[in-house]
């Protein structure tokens, strides 16, 4: 008889999280339980759909002849994306990230109003994300070293549904080559008797 072991406090329910931006070059948190500072700006509420970790990866299979079967397979495409509907439009930094605007430019005036306009032309906006998942004693951190927003969807504004900015956020090598650091805060358990 195989003796199968389950351990529930191993498994991970978004049940909370969040999300920051920071200038590229800004340092990864050593913690997911740390509390993020400047020049760390947080993003606000995100959607109850949480955040969405994607792969986007492509290959290219090499047959022999005479084989059916490939027997290297070499990737081709690799990429890392971060997706989540932020709420919180009176954030600057999500206001900034969605309008590929410096937050300086977002100051409202005397009398409380914000105007700024959107170039036909935008360039490049990359910046430092850092994400966390929570659930128990158990938390996921995301450190993003250069990311940008590549998809928005269409901003809704009606009465019976929350208006927010979902993104696609795509993330690129930093000097080191890497994507994504990943930093966790796992609960310790015995060690299989079996093992």
């Amino acid at each position: 008889m195989v003796n199968i072991t389950r351990a529930a406090d191993l498994t991970m329910v978004g049940a909370n999280g969040g999300a920051w931006v920071a200038p590229v070059g800004t340092p990864a948190l050593t913690s997911p339980l740390d509390q993020p500072t400047d020049p760390w700006a947080a993003l606000g509420a995100i959607s109850d759909d949480g955040l969405v970790n994607g792969w986007d990866e492509d290959s290219q299979e090499f047959t022999p002849w005479g084989l059916t079967s490939p027997f290297r397979t070499q990737i081709t495409k690799s990429v890392r994306t971060f997706s989540a509907t932020m709420w919180e439009t009176s954030r600057t930094s999500v206001m900034s990230l969605h309008y590929r605007l410096d937050e300086a430019d977002l100051t409202p005036d005397v009398g409380g109003i914000t105007k700024f306009a959107e170039t036909a032309s935008p360039v490049p906006d990359r910046r430092a994300f850092w994400f966390i998942v929570l659930d128990g004693e158990s938390a996921r951190g995301f450190y993003v070293p250069q990311g940008e927003i590549s998809d928005r969807s269409d901003v809704t504004y009606k009465q019976d549904e929350m208006s927010g900015f979902e993104w696609t956020i795509t993330t690129y090598p930093d000097a080191a080559g890497n994507t994504v650091y990943h930093v966790d805060k796992l609960p310790i358990t015995p060690a299989d008797p079996a093992s």
